[in-house]
C-alpha cells in the first residue's frame, strides 16, 4: 500500500481518493461513514435523552479492523489532562492506523462552541456575547486560538458555530446562538469560522437548518416557518459561513419543517446546499440524528431505511457513534434495498476530507510531547476582552454607574458567588464537570463577588445570596432586605444555571414557558427594589428576561451573557468605571414575560397596533447600549438620492466623542422598506461598524451599500431586487435613528443569484 497512487501527495486529491475507494470492501467504505464514541455512558443522570438507547457498546479491536470516519470528543467525555488526553488520542489513531489494511487515521472532532469543551481549556464568553461586541476581528481572534489549542492535542474539527437565528427567547438554546438577527449571526458567524479554520481545523456549521424555529420555543420541535422566513432568516448565516468564512462541514438539524426532516431533505442538503451553493466538504448528522429518524420522527422503519434516506439526501457522516450506518447499511446494500452509489459518494466526501488534512499520507501528524496549557496568559487576557466588549448598559438613568471606590455595597442574590453563573451549557465545568463534584474545576473563574472585592478594595462589602436560583425559599429575603437597607447601594446579581436537558435554566433542552426571571428572584428583586437603597441589577444570563416590572425602580441595569472564565473581573470593571461599557444588544429585551415569539424583525402587523391589547414593544431594542461617555452624530440632515437596482450608494455619517474619557460606538446601518410586494420587516439590519473613540476624537464612517442588500425572496420564490423607494437608517439601535436617506432605485426588477453581495463594506476615515 506504500507505493498505491493514493498515498502519492504529488497526486491531485480526487485520483488519490478515486484509487482508494476502488481498493475498498463496502464495510471499508461504509466504515468511513461512522465515528465511535468510546467512553459514552449509557446510562445515568448525565446521559442525553436517548443517548441510552444508540451508544451501545462496542469492541474497539473489532471495529477499527475495518478502519473508521471519526474519533467522537475524547476529551469532552469526561475529565482528561490534557497532555495526557494528547497522547491516548495519538495511542488509539496508531492502533487504528496498525489494525486496518490501509492504515488510514480517524478525523477526531470535539465541540469548541465558547472554547474547546476540554478539562483545563479557556471558557470564553458564549456566543451570544460575541453577538453582543459586534466586533467580529475580535471573534476570529478567539476562533483560532481555540483552533490552535484544538490542534495541539490532535483534534481535526470543532462541531461550531451556531447559526441559528433567534426567534423565540424562550427557547433554552438562546445562549448558543449569536442574536436574532440574520445579518449579525452571519457576519461574526463567518469571522468565528474564518478564525478556526486558519488553525487547520474543519468548521462545522449548526444546525442546518431551521432549528431556532421550533414551535413553542420546545427543543426538537416541528419548525413551522414560512417559505420566505426560512429563505431571508434561517439561511443567510450559512451562506455567510461558507462562502466568507471557508467552512469545510455542516450539520443537519434534528428538527423538521413542514413534515421533511433536514437529515432526510435532499432539497436541502444537496439541491441547496451543494448545487447551488457550490459546498464541496462533509455534511455530518447531529447526535443520533440518523437514528432519529426511524425513533422520532417515523419516516424509516428500521435502521437500514434510516441510514438510505439520509445517505440519499447527503448526509456523509452518521456521529457520535456507528447506530444506523454500519452493519444495518452494509446489510441492505448487499441486499440490494440501498444502492452502493450513496456509499460512494460519502466516503468520496469524506476521504477528500482526510486527504485534505494529511490523514492519507504516510506521516500524518506529529506525536505530542511535553505538557500542554489549554488556558494560557494569552488566551485569558483574550477571554477578558472579549467579555469587557460584550457587556451592555442597559440603563444608567440618575448616573450612579460607576460606583464610588468606598461606597457600602449590599452584594445580594445567587449567582454572585458561583463561578458556574459565568458559563454557557457547553463550557467543560458545565457540560461535563458537574457530573464529576470531587474534581477540580481545571481554570480559574473569578466570581463577581471575588471581582468586586478585588476591584473595589475601599468599598464596605456584604454578601448574602437572598435566594437560590430556582427553588421556591423566600427564607433568605429579610436578611438581603436588612443588608440592603443598611448600604447606600445594592448590587443584585440574579440570573440563570446553564445545564443540559432541564437540569439548569438555561441551556439545551432548557426551555420556558415565560421570560420572567427563574425561580423567586423576581420576588426578591421586588424586596429589594422597595427599600429607599438605590438597586443596580447585574444579571448573568443566557437569555433576556423581561424587565419592565422594575424599569422605574432600578438605579442601573448591567446584562451579561454567560460572559466566561474572565467575566467576573470584566462586569465589576464596568461596575467601577474601569471598563467604559461597549456591549449592544443582539437580541431584544422584553418588557413582559409574555407575547413570545417576538423579534425585533417584524412586519407592520407584527408591531403594537389598536387591533390588539397585546404591546410587544420591547423595553430595550436590538442594538441598545449605553457608554460612560457621549457620542453625537453629525452631518445628519436627511438626504434624497437615486441609483438603479444594480449601483452600489455611500452612506457616510461623522461620529464624535463628546464626553470625557475613551469609548467605543457601533454604528448601525438599518434597511427600511416602505412598499414591498410581500411583507417585510420594518426595520432590518444590513450594516455596522464598531469604532473606538478618544475624547473630543471624530471618525467618518461611510458605508457602501448595494443594492444586493435590499433582497428578498418574492411570491414565486426568487431572490429579488424591486425598484422604488427606500430608507438607508444611520442609527445606534434598531430604534434609534440619527440619520435617514431616502433612496429611490430605479431600473428593472432582479434576481441576484448566489454571487450575490453579502456585506455591506465599511471605510473609516
Amino acid at each position: 500500500m506504500t507505493t498505491a497512487p493514493w498515498r502519492d501527495p504529488a497526486l491531485p486529491a480526487e485520483a488519490r481518493v478515486a484509487d482508494l475507494l476502488a481498493r475498498m470492501t463496502l464495510e471499508e467504505k461504509a466504515a468511513q461513514l461512522y465515528g465511535v464514541w468510546v467512553g459514552a455512558a449509557t446510562d445515568g443522570d448525565g446521559v442525553a435523552p436517548h443517548q441510552d438507547e444508540m451508544a451501545a457498546d462496542f469492541d474497539w479491536d473489532e471495529v477499527i479492523t475495518q478502519g473508521l470516519g471519526q474519533l467522537t470528543r475524547s476529551f469532552g467525555t469526561a475529565p482528561v489532562d490534557p497532555a495526557l488526553g494528547a497522547q491516548a488520542l495519538a495511542r488509539a489513531q496508531r492502533r487504528l492506523v496498525g489494525a486496518g489494511r490501509f492504515g488510514i487515521p480517524a478525523v477526531a472532532h470535539e465541540e469548541c462552541l465558547a472554547g474547546f469543551t476540554a478539562w483545563g481549556a479557556t471558557a470564553y464568553p458564549v456566543p451570544l456575547a460575541w453577538g453582543a461586541t459586534f466586533d467580529p476581528d475580535l471573534v476570529a481572534e478567539m476562533a483560532g486560538r481555540i483552533g490552535r489549542d484544538l490542534a495541539s492535542v490532535g483534534v481535526h474539527q470543532g462541531l461550531a458555530p451556531v447559526l441559528d437565528v433567534v426567534r423565540d427567547l424562550r427557547w433554552g438554546r438562546v445562549e448558543e446562538t449569536i442574536g436574532e438577527d440574520p445579518y449579525l449571526v452571519g457576519t461574526i458567524g463567518a469571522a468565528y469560522v474564518r478564525g478556526l479554520e486558519s488553525a487547520g481545523i474543519v468548521a462545522t456549521l449548526k444546525h442546518f437548518a431551521g432549528y431556532a424555529s421550533s414551535a413553542g420555543a420546545r427543543n426538537l420541535a416541528p419548525v413551522r416557518a414560512g417559505v420566505r422566513e426560512f429563505a431571508d432568516i434561517t439561511l443567510p448565516p450559512f451562506e455567510f459561513a461558507l462562502r466568507e468564512g471557508g467552512a469545510r462541514s455542516v450539520m443537519a438539524a434534528y428538527t423538521d419543517t413542514d413534515g421533511v426532516p433536514a437529515t432526510a431533505d435532499p432539497y436541502l442538503l444537496t439541491e441547496l446546499l451543494r448545487e447551488r451553493w457550490g459546498f464541496t466538504g462533509t455534511v455530518v448528522s447531529d447526535y443520533f440524528g440518523v437514528g432519529f429518524l426511524k425513533t422520532l420522527h417515523r419516516v424509516a422503519g428500521t435502521e437500514a431505511q434510516a441510514a438510505h434516506a439520509a445517505l440519499a439526501a447527503g448526509v456523509d457522516v452518521e456521529l457520535p457513534t456507528v447506530h444506523c450506518y454500519g452493519d444495518p447499511l452494509a446489510g441492505a446494500v448487499r441486499a440490494g434495498d440501498v444502492p452502493e452509489s450513496v456509499v460512494d459518494r460519502a466516503a468520496t466526501r469524506v476521504l477528500l476530507q482526510k486527504c485534505e488534512l494529511g490523514l492519507l499520507d504516510e506521516d500524518w501528524g506529529p506525536e505530542p510531547t511535553g505538557p500542554i496549557d489549554l488556558d494560557s496568559a494569552a488566551n485569558r487576557a483574550l477571554a477578558r476582552r472579549l467579555a469587557e466588549e460584550s457587556v451592555v448598559l442597559l440603563s444608567n438613568p440618575e448616573g450612579l454607574l460607576p460606583l464610588a471606590p468606598d461606597t457600602r455595597i449590599a452584594v445580594v442574590g445567587p449567582r454572585a458567588s458561583d463561578a458556574l453563573a459565568m458559563l454557557g451549557c457547553y463550557s467543560f465545568p458545565s457540560h461535563v464537570g458537574v457530573n464529576h463534584p470531587a474534581l477540580p474545576m481545571g481554570i480559574e473563574i473569578p466570581t463577581l463577588l471575588e471581582s468586586l472585592r478585588t476591584e473595589l478594595p475601599d468599598a464596605k462589602l456584604t454578601f448574602t445570596e437572598g435566594c437560590d436560583t430556582t427553588g421556591p425559599d423566600t427564607s433568605g429575603f429579610a436578611e438581603a432586605v436588612a443588608r440592603t437597607t443598611e448600604a447606600d447601594v445594592c448590587v443584585a446579581v440574579l440570573g440563570d444555571r446553564a445545564g443540559l436537558f432541564g437540569r439548569g435554566t438555561s441551556g439545551e433542552g432548557c426551555d420556558v414557558a415565560d421570560l420572567q426571571l427563574p425561580g423567586v428572584q423576581a420576588e426578591l428583586l421586588d424586596a429589594l427594589t422597595a427599600t429607599d437603597t438605590p438597586v443596580v441589577l447585574v444579571l448573568l444570563t443566557g437569555r433576556p428576561y423581561a424587565l419592565g416590572r422594575w424599569h422605574d425602580r432600578l438605579a442601573a441595569t448591567v446584562q451579561a451573557f454567560f460572559p466566561g472564565e474572565e467575566g467576573g473581573p470584566a462586569v465589576a470593571g464596568v461596575l467601577s468605571g474601569r471598563v467604559n461599557p461597549s456591549g449592544r444588544l443582539p437580541v431584544s429585551v422584553p418588557r413582559t414575560p409574555g407575547g413570545q415569539p417576538w423579534t425585533y424583525l417584524q412586519p407592520p402587523l407584527g408591531l403594537a397596533g389598536e387591533v390588539s391589547s397585546l404591546d410587544p414593544t420591547p423595553l430595550h431594542p436590538f442594538g441598545h447600549g449605553l457608554s460612560y461617555t457621549d457620542f453625537a452624530y453629525e452631518d445628519t440632515a436627511d438626504r434624497s438620492a437615486r441609483t438603479s437596482t444594480s449601483e452600489p450608494y455611500d452612506v457616510s455619517v461623522t461620529v464624535r466623542n463628546t464626553g470625557p474619557r475613551e469609548g467605543a460606538e457601533t454604528v448601525q446601518l438599518y434597511l427600511h422598506d416602505p412598499v414591498a410586494s410581500v411583507t417585510r420587516p420594518d426595520v432590518r439590519l444590513i450594516g455596522y461598524q464598531r469604532l473606538t473613540l478618544a475624547p473630543g476624537e471624530a471618525r467618518r464612517v461611510t458605508f457602501h451599500f448595494h443594492p444586493d442588500l435590499s433582497a428578498f425572496t418574492d411570491r414565486e420564490g426568487r431572490r429579488t431586487v424591486e425598484p422604488g423607494a427606500l430608507e438607508l437608517r444611520v442609527a445606534s439601535s434598531s430604534t434609534t435613528t440619527h440619520h435617514t436617506t431616502h433612496l429611490t432605485l430605479t431600473g428593472p426588477v432582479r434576481h441576484p443569484d448566489e454571487t450575490r453581495e453579502l456585506t455591506c463594506r465599511t471605510t473609516v476615515a
